[in-house]
Formats: structure tokens, C-alpha cells, sequence
């Protein structure tokens, strides 16, 4: 039996990290044995490559790569050969896990994002997998660190995310050879030796019960196998009964027989040991989206109290069936090898109605806990005080942080959902609720620019399952939110040519939301392009559909929207005409705030046209409607334009009054900044457009 290891703090990766290299490790290493293979991989760092041979510079990373079933602790000796040698890698570690619990390869689109994000790299949401793997490849050129890519399924994920630099080195985990990818490394995992099983053994049931009958825990070491997750499990199924003698186990597992590997018998004979009730939260975690359990998680599918489910999570990492996570909050993950059994069990026990009844429990609880994460933060809504008011204690967060805290540990699992809950191409009621609650929450916490990429994903899942379906009101709505995103993020070609997609799926579906919003998006992306012609004539066909509807309000603000394209064309009679529509709109809606903004603009056109003294009389009344809308910033800067104006038909001395007005209202910081934020005819009208967006 080779000379192998495990770590029995059962080190997993939580996802992407990051850390110097220097920092000291929080705690003592509890890695077992596999020396021989420690010290083959770290003579393997330093061995001369093929290139080296030939007289070249290795042309990128060197990849040591540990195969090994999973259960064989080959995560965990790729965690200790990290530990190991990271003090060699000035610029830290970085970790990510290329395969679902379930199985399902992650895409490299995703991990090379998450990685430039650990980086901080920014990234267009949206992003082509071969540009942001080009990034991580630039971002990675000058560093000099360790990636640690975990349960990698196919070679061509690796070999997607290698650093082009020798100086940087790769550990790879696998189950089989990682076949295609040049001058790799391989260390193939098998059992544990005797001595260290033992010694795990030992620390999980006590010695003394290890030491008295030597013999029968060779012979338990013998039926596992020597496999880690095999002695975890055998370890934690002794702890929890004092009484019993480690023979007695081995016994048990030589009746077993041999079906199937030592790790599924012990499974077995844990589970046969739980509670019906227990056995029945067990199986109902395989519908844990990512394998990632919390207290509300298990609660819902069980349909029992947060209180039990916790205590019985509990339980179930002190058996080995699950693992407790290092998080600020409560969380536990169903370790992969385990999901296959978990998954059979509910198959064959559960009919498919209760498997589809606790899946909706569990969406709805997350829905619920989404909704109450967002309430939080909209602290001055009476709404939504009593919506959080109404909802059991259970699911209210105490504060904003307690939020938002709850929301960044729980956001892998979450996203998880939100694939899971589209995975079969449907896109249900409880569906588009977990999505639209999801993105909400993002925003509130995180903010549209921080979250776009997470919310470009989720809209990307609606979108897919909508053209899959046909459901062009949906696709409709998801271009919209992509191409939002693309604005928001620079992409303006992208978001134009979206905008329009979105246009024809609107039509299709007779939607006149989508096709009003659709239009005056492609007039915005137009303008943002500097075709003011084309913004204009869009602005005006939504114009027009907002008037056949008699919709108010929106038409008012388009012919802002249509006067500012104009300005941009210097074509200031028309942008004259629309300003007046615009301030004869926003007077019969009453809305008094937007009518003063509309006013200044257009004495803002006004005074480009060459018209000063019709400037400063206009100016004048938009002082009057500042000050009934009680907008002390925009009466400032009414004084200030009045100011110039003044100066330009040559009265400096009531110039010198109206900037003395400003300064009264908001002191000499404020004046100096509207005053920058005033120098020009573009600034003023980008703020303008940007307002009334």
C-alpha cells in the first residue's frame, strides 16, 4: 500500500480565494501521511520540462496534476502541496472547482470571470469565454502564483485557464489523466497507508478504542480500503456509539459484501442507523441546489422548524454525511461522492410529487428570505415595513449588514438555484420569481455595476429557456435587461443591436411596454453613438405610441429626450419646440419638480440659440418652479446660469447678487462643484439626458 494521506479537517474548496502567500496558515496542518507523494510533486515543480531539455523557455505554467476517485483525499493533498510550497508564489493562491457536486462541468466563461475577479480585474459583463480567458492569461503575465483547479472533468479546462508564464504553477485534481495537456505531471492517488488510516482511525473514535483491538482495526482499515472518506465516515459511525467495538463494524462491513466502493457500504450503514425523519432529510438534500445546505434550506424541504433542521444538520456532519463549512454563517455541503446515493435513495423512496413539492418549499423559502433580504434595506418605504412586519421571525434579517452578509455567503448557492430552477426548460411562476427577487436583492446590496456580472447571468438563463420556449414576452424582457447591462457597461454597439431584437420579440408578443421601452432604448444607444438623427426619429416613434396610449407622463419625458438629441445636433429650434412641449407636459401631469428641470433646459438651449434675454426670463420662471418643488440644487444652479447671463447683457452687479443667492443655498464647496459640473453645452445636456433616463 503506498505511503498516502488525508487531511482530516476535510479541507474543501469553497469556491475562489485569494491570499498572500506569506500569511501564516490559521491553523496547524492535521494532514496525514503521504510523504512519498509530497515529495515526488514538490520534486516535480523543479524537474526540467521537455522544453528546459531542449535548449527553450517553458512556454507557460507547469501542471502537476492528482488523479484520484473521488473520496480519496485528493483534494485534501492538493490543499497540503499548496500549503507546502505558497511561500514561492509572492502573489498568492488562487482556487476555483471546475465541476458541480453534481457533476456538471462548470463553464470556463464562468471560473476565468470568478478568477479575474479574485484578481480585481474588472470585466464586461457578457464577456466572450475566449476574452476572458485572454484577460486571466494578461492579468496573470507579471504575477507570479499558484492556481489551484479543483475536480477538473476534461483537459480543456485546464488548459483554457493556464497562465502563459513559467513562473506561475498549476495543481491540478482530477479523477483520470488530463490527456492533451503537454509535459503534465500526474500522481495517482490510491488508500491511505495502515499507519496513518489508523491514526485517523484514532482521532475521530479516541485511541484507546484503537490500541486495544489493533488487529480488528486493520482489518477495518482492510474493508475501507484505506479510503479517507471510507475512514471518515467509519470513524464518525464508532464516535456515535461508544459502546461499539471497532470488530463489530468490520463484521458488519464484510457482510455488506462487496457492493459497490467501501465509502457507499459505510454510507449505507449510517444511513440504516438515522431516524426515519433523519433518513428522510438526508435523501431530501440531494435537491440542494450546489450541495449547499443551510438551516432555511433544509427546513423547507423537510418541511420542519429551522430549529430541528439545524440541530439535525448538525448531526449529520458529526457522522461525516455532510461537512460544515468555514463561513460567518451557518452552512454545510454534501460532499460529491455522496450525491449519487442521495439521489438513488429519494428516487426510490419519495414519490415524484413530494420530490416536486419539497423542491417548491425550498425555492419558496428562498424566494421569501430574498424578498425580506431586499425590505430590509428600503428602510423609508411604510410598505415595505409591514411586508417585513408580516413575515414570521424566522425569516427577518435584524439589520441592512445582517443582509447583505446572509446574501454574499449564500450567493454561489443562490445562483445554483436560480440555474437549477430553469435547468429543466421551464420558466414557472415560482421561477421567475426566485429570478426577479434574486436580481432585486443583488442590486439593493451590491449594486447594479458590482453585480452585473451575476445579473448578466441570470438574465442570459431567462433568455435561453425563453427562446428554447417561445415565450417572446419573456425574451423580450430579458434583451431588455441585457442590453441595460451592456449600457451600463460601455458595450453600446451590443446593447443597440439588443434593443433591437428586443423590439421585434415585443412585437411579437403585442406587449407595448416592451415596445415603447424597446424603441426609446434605441434612440439612447443612437444617441450615446452620436447618431442624433436616428435618436431623434426613435424617440419619436416611441413618442408617438406613448400619445396613441395616452400616456402622459412618458411622452413628456420624451420630448426632453428628443430635445436633447436635437441640441447635440445643434439644431436649436427644434430643441425649442420640444422643450415647450416638454414643460406643457409635465404642467397638465403636475408635476411640478420636472416641469423646473424642463424650464432650465430650456433656457440652457436658449442662450446657444443666441437668445439671452428670452434665456434669462425663462431662467427666471424655473427659479420660481425650483422653489415650489423645494429643489434648493437646482435653484442654485438657476442662479448661477442667471448670473452668467447677466454678465453677458452686461449687469455685473446683479450678476454679483444672484451668485450671492447660490452661495446661500449651498455654501462655497457646493458652488464650485455645479459650477465645474456647469462649463459647456454637452456636460449640461449629458446631466440633462441622464436625469430624465
Amino acid at each position: 500500500m503506498t505511503d498516502q494521506a488525508v487531511d482530516t479537517g476535510g479541507s474543501q474548496l469553497p469556491g475562489i480565494e485569494q491570499r498572500p502567500a506569506a500569511a501564516p496558515a490559521p491553523t496547524v496542518s492535521q494532514f496525514l501521511g503521504r510523504t512519498r507523494e509530497l515529495k515526488e510533486l514538490r520534486a516535480d515543480i523543479e524537474r526540467a520540462g521537455l522544453d528546459t531539455l531542449s535548449g527553450r523557455k517553458a512556454p507557460r505554467a507547469r501542471v502537476l496534476l492528482i488523479a484520484g476517485r473521488p473520496g480519496s483525499g485528493r483534494t485534501a493533498l492538493a490543499e497540503e502541496l499548496v500549503r507546502q510550497v505558497a511561500d514561492r508564489y509572492r502573489d498568492g493562491v488562487l482556487r476555483a472547482r471546475l465541476t458541480e457536486p453534481d457533476g456538471t462541468p462548470v463553464p470556463t466563461e464562468r471560473t476565468a470571470r470568478e478568477l479575474l475577479a479574485a484578481l480585481e480585474v474588472a470585466t464586461p459583463p457578457g464577456a466572450a469565454e475566449d476574452d476572458l480567458t485572454e484577460a486571466l492569461r494578461e492579468a496573470l503575465a507579471d504575477r507570479r502564483m499558484l492556481l489551484l483547479l479543483d475536480d477538473a472533468a476534461a483537459a480543456e479546462q485546464v488548459d483554457a485557464l493556464l497562465p502563459g508564464t513559467p513562473d506561475c504553477l498549476v495543481v491540478a485534481v482530477s479523477e483520470g489523466p488530463l490527456t492533451g495537456i503537454a509535459d503534465v505531471r500526474p500522481c495517482t492517488l490510491g488508500g491511505l497507508d495502515t499507519k496513518s488510516a489508523l491514526e485517523l482511525l484514532g482521532r475521530l473514535t479516541g485511541a484507546v478504542r484503537i490500541t486495544v483491538d489493533p488487529r480488528a482495526a486493520e482489518g477495518l482499515v482492510e474493508e475501507c480500503a484505506g479510503q479517507p472518506l471510507a475512514l471518515v465516515l467509519a470513524g464518525s459511525w464508532l464516535a456515535a456509539r461508544p459502546q461499539a467495538a471497532v470488530a463489530d463494524l468490520a463484521k458488519q462491513l464484510r457482510t455488506e459484501g462487496d457492493e459497490g466502493p467501501p465509502s457507499a457500504r459505510l454510507f449505507r450503514l449510517s444511513y440504516a442507523g438515522l431516524p426515519a425523519t433523519a433518513q428522510r432529510i438526508l435523501r431530501l438534500l440531494s435537491l440542494a441546489p450546489a450541495g449547499l445546505v443551510d438551516p432555511h434550506t433544509a427546513s423547507a424541504l423537510a418541511g420542519c422548524s429551522v430549529s430541528a433542521a439545524h440541530t439535525t444538520l448538525d448531526d449529520f456532519a458529526a457522522l461525516g454525511l455532510v461537512r460544515l463549512l468555514e463561513s460567518p454563517l451557518p452552512q454545510y455541503e454534501v460532499p460529491g461522492s455522496l450525491l449519487p446515493l442521495l439521489r438513488a435513495l429519494a428516487e426510490s423512496r419519495e414519490r415524484p410529487a413530494e420530490l416536486q413539492l419539497a423542491r417548491a418549499r425550498m425555492l419558496e423559502r428562498t424566494v421569501r428570505l430574498l424578498q425580506s433580504c431586499r425590505a430590509i434595506t428600503e428602510t423609508d418605504s411604510t410598505e415595505a415595513r409591514e411586508k417585513l412586519l408580516g413575515m414570521p421571525r424566522t425569516l427577518r434579517f435584524p439589520n441592512p449588514r445582517a443582509a447583505a452578509d446572509w446574501l454574499r455567503v449564500r450567493q454561489p448557492a443562490l445562483l445554483a438555484a436560480a440555474r437549477s430552477a430553469v435547468a429543466d426548460g421551464e420558466l414557472d411562476t415560482l421561477a421567475r420569481r426566485l429570478m426577479s427577487q434574486l436580481v432585486r436583492a443583488m442590486v439593493a446590496h451590491f449594486g447594479t455595476q458590482a453585480s452585473a456580472p451575476e445579473l448578466y447571468g441570470i438574465h442570459r438563463l431567462v433568455l435561453d429557456v425563453a427562446e428554447r420556449r417561445n415565450l417572446p414576452r419573456e425574451q423580450a424582457a430579458a434583451l431588455l435587461n441585457l442590453a441595460d447591462l451592456d449600457t451600463r457597461t460601455g458595450r453600446t454597439a451590443e446593447a443597440l443591436a439588443r434593443y433591437r431584437a428586443a423590439l421585434d420579440a415585443g412585437r411579437e408578443a403585442n406587449d407595448p411596454y416592451a415596445t415603447g421601452r424597446a424603441m426609446e432604448s434605441v434612440g439612447g444607444a443612437h444617441q450615446e453613438l452620436g447618431d442624433y438623427d436616428r435618436a431623434a426619429d426613435w424617440y419619436g416613434r416611441a413618442l408617438a405610441q406613448r400619445l396613441a396610449r395616452d400616456e402622459r407622463v412618458d411622452a413628456a419625458r420624451l420630448y426632453g429626450r428628443i430635445a436633447t438629441a436635437h441640441t447635440y445636433a445643434g439644431r436649436y429650434g427644434e430643441a425649442l419646440r420640444n422643450w415647450r412641449s416638454a414643460v406643457a407636459g409635465h404642467r397638465k401631469n403636475g408635476d411640478v419638480a420636472a416641469q423646473a428641470r424642463a424650464l432650465s433646459e430650456l433656457a440652457r438651449v436658449q442662450e446657444y440659440a443666441g437668445r439671452p434675454e428670452e434665456s434669462l426670463r425663462t431662467c427666471q420662471e424655473a427659479v420660481e418652479w425650483a422653489r415650489r418643488a423645494d429643489d434648493v440644487r437646482l435653484q442654485a444652479a438657476l442662479q448661477l446660469r442667471l448670473a452668467d447671463t447677466l454678465e453677458h447683457l452686461g449687469d455685473p452687479a446683479a450678476a454679483r447678487l444672484h451668485r450671492g443667492a447660490a452661495e446661500r443655498m449651498l455654501g462655497e464647496e457646493l458652488l464650485e462643484s455645479d459650477s465645474g459640473a456647469e462649463q459647456g453645452p454637452n456636460a449640461c445636456e449629458i446631466r440633462s439626458a441622464s436625469s430624465k433616463d
